[in-house]
C-alpha cells in the first residue's frame, strides 16, 4: 500500500478539514472589511490601495482603500481596510 493512501485513509477517519491536510488556502471575508487568509505562504506586494498575497495554488490579488496587513502568523494573515475586489491567478500545471 503506497504511503500517500495510508494519509488519506488516515485523514478519512479522523474527519480532517481539507484545508489542514493541505496547502490550499482558506479565504475568510467579513463585512467587505476584514480578511483572513489561512495557508499562504509569502506577500508578493503590499501597497495601501493593492496587496498580492503567494499561496501554494496561486497568487490572490486584492484592492481597495486603506488596506493594512495585521495578525500574521507562519500560516494566517489577516487584511483590514475597505476591499473592493478580489481576483485569483491560479498556478497552471502544464501536466493536466
Amino acid at each position: 500500500m503506497k504511503k500517500s493512501n495510508k494519509k488519506n485513509k488516515i485523514n478519512k477517519i479522523l474527519e480532517l478539514p481539507n484545508e489542514i491536510i493541505s496547502n490550499e488556502p482558506k479565504i475568510t471575508i467579513i463585512a467587505f472589511n476584514e480578511m483572513l487568509i489561512e495557508n499562504y505562504k509569502s506577500i508578493l506586494e503590499y501597497e495601501d490601495f493593492y496587496i498580492k498575497i503567494n499561496t501554494y495554488i496561486g497568487a490572490i490579488n486584492i484592492n481597495g482603500f486603506n488596506l493594512k496587513l495585521k495578525e500574521m502568523t507562519k500560516e494566517d494573515i489577516m487584511v483590514l481596510g475597505k476591499i473592493d475586489s478580489i481576483d485569483f491567478e491560479s498556478i497552471v500545471d502544464e501536466d493536466e
